[in-house]
């Protein structure tokens, strides 16, 4: 994957990383990034790079990518540390026409922020313009066209404020990582408590006599 970057940190992994699709030449991922795909379900990153164009996508650190997230930057998209993104959210600053003349490529575009820990649920939509602040969580479904402050929860369509988050620190993927050999030495128990109990017999036999546990 890393020629496909402008620039790929170190300690970032990628689950299936042949169901995914990069576009553009301006990409940017920072360390201990996470990309999880899907063979339904391609992880698609598209810096439009056409024309006067250069668009720009620029992932933090400890970001989390989850199955069909589709993120498209005719000018810039950014994504600070730490956030996370839901089954098939999408993120575009652009409307990629224009309103009245249908034949203009891109339209009007506007950059998109996402500051730290920003956590985007599942479908969401986050729209040219916007700037989403630090810890704030997007709802399921929502589609997002207006800025959302920190520290709050906006859901629905078009996206509007439910709540307050409560004050306090706040636990985030940075933490997670924060001793890589210890993390990697306990993936690595894990996979043996999980396939422990793996052997060519139970192989063949989940091939041959399927039941509900093969």
């Amino acid at each position: 994957m890393k020629p496909q970057f402008k620039h790929l940190g170190k300690g970032s992994v990628f689950f299936k990383p042949q169901y995914m699709k990069l576009f553009g030449s301006n990409i940017s991922v920072g360390d201990f990034a996470t990309f999880i795909a899907a063979p339904d379900d391609y992880i698609q990153m598209t810096g439009w790079d056409a024309g006067d164009w250069a668009g720009e996508i620029n992932i933090g650190h400890y970001v989390l990518i989850s199955p069909g997230v589709r993120i498209m930057a005719a000018l810039k998209v950014s994504i600070d540390d730490a956030c996370m993104f839901g089954h098939g959210a999408c993120i575009t600053d652009a409307d990629w026409h224009g309103i009245y003349d249908r034949t203009k490529v891109v339209g009007e575009p506007k950059p998109v922020m996402l500051e730290k820990n920003v956590w985007v649920g599942e479908d969401a939509m986050i729209c040219k313009g916007v700037t989403i602040g630090e810890n704030s969580i997007i709802g399921a479904r929502s589609v997002v066209t207006r800025d959302v402050p920190a520290n709050c929860i906006y859901a629905g369509n078009p996206a509007s404020f439910i709540r307050n988050l409560d004050e306090g620190e706040f636990i985030t993927r940075k933490d997670f990582f924060k001793d890589p050999a210890k993390l990697a030495h306990d993936f690595d128990l894990l996979d043996r408590h999980i396939l422990g109990k793996n052997t060519l017999w139970s192989w063949i036999k989940s091939i041959i006599w399927r039941d509900k546990t093969h």
